[in-house]
């Protein structure tokens, strides 16, 4: 495990979605090391949490449960200093093979999830003066591989939520960050569903190979929002991905048009099964 992030100048108080597994946990865990005061969220009725740290089931689909967190922090926090819109699924999958219950589900959750939790804070933090809004996002939110379009749908909208917020809630004194990483090691493939098998076999083997993993993101993160950078590509290959598309425009269309190619040959091997 790499070293936790130097202690801001004042602990602060901090929510985290998707807060009791994968990098939700490795957040919620940088921060209570530090001192700061957390309150970790997820879909469980209870879960394990860092010493110093709480725990409230919020189901990011749900309008009350958000209500309900907004009271918490209220009460038990007296304000909000950081909220870390982690809470999301993996999806992927061919464009004939997923369904319209896939795009709802997968909408719902990765882009309305973090519009709710926006949403329902914006107000305390704009009455505030202060605080930061950390969604996560993905690479796949600023480059776009194909067989991953309601994946990549979703993170788009959120690197263009972030955006606006950035420049609408600025005046305020509310700071945005938006984190787009590539693949790490968690557990995000358990939430593949099984619209397009052969898609998310070559998913989990992505997140099983990569060198990286969530304690290492977290740190990389936490260290990104103290310095209150708004896009944070925390892993080489997500900036490599980045500016290839953006500096290296040619290069980048072949490498997606290859990954096309390798998904037509699968899709013909998989016909002739």
């Amino acid at each position: 495990m790499s070293p936790s992030p130097s202690p801001a100048a004042a602990p602060r108080r901090v929510l985290v979605t998707g807060g009791a597994s994968g990098l939700g946990a490795a957040l919620a865990a940088r921060y209570a090391a530090r001192g700061d005061r957390v309150l970790v969220t997820d879909l469980a009725p209870s879960a394990d949490v860092p010493a110093g740290a709480t725990y409230q089931r919020l189901d990011i689909t749900a309008e009350a449960d958000w209500a309900a967190a907004l009271d918490r922090v209220r009460t038990d926090l007296g304000g909000l200093d950081v909220l870390v819109n982690n809470a999301g699924i993996a999806a992927g999958g061919r464009i004939d093979r997923l369904g319209a219950d896939h795009w709802r589900r997968v909408l719902d959750i990765n882009v309305l999830g973090a519009v709710t939790g926006c949403r329902t804070f914006a107000p305390m933090l704009k009455q505030q003066g202060s605080g930061h809004l950390v969604n996560i996002a993905s690479a796949a939110g600023l480059v776009h591989p194909p067989a991953m379009t309601s994946y990549d749908a979703g993170k788009a909208a959120v690197v263009a939520l972030s955006e606006s917020l950035r420049w609408e809630l600025g005046p305020w004194g509310v700071d945005v960050s938006v984190v787009c990483p590539t693949f790490f090691r968690t557990n995000l493939a358990a939430s593949l569903g099984d619209d397009d098998p052969l898609m998310n076999t070559v998913a989990t083997r992505l997140i099983e190979k990569s060198k990286l993993g969530a304690d290492e993101i977290a740190d990389r993160v936490v260290r990104a929002v103290d310095a209150k950078r708004f896009l944070v590509l925390p892993d080489r290959n997500a900036q490599i991905a980045y500016w290839t598309k953006r500096l290296a425009r040619p290069l980048y269309e072949r490498q997606m048009r290859g990954m096309g190619a390798r998904i037509h040959r699968a899709e013909q091997d998989e016909a002739r099964a």
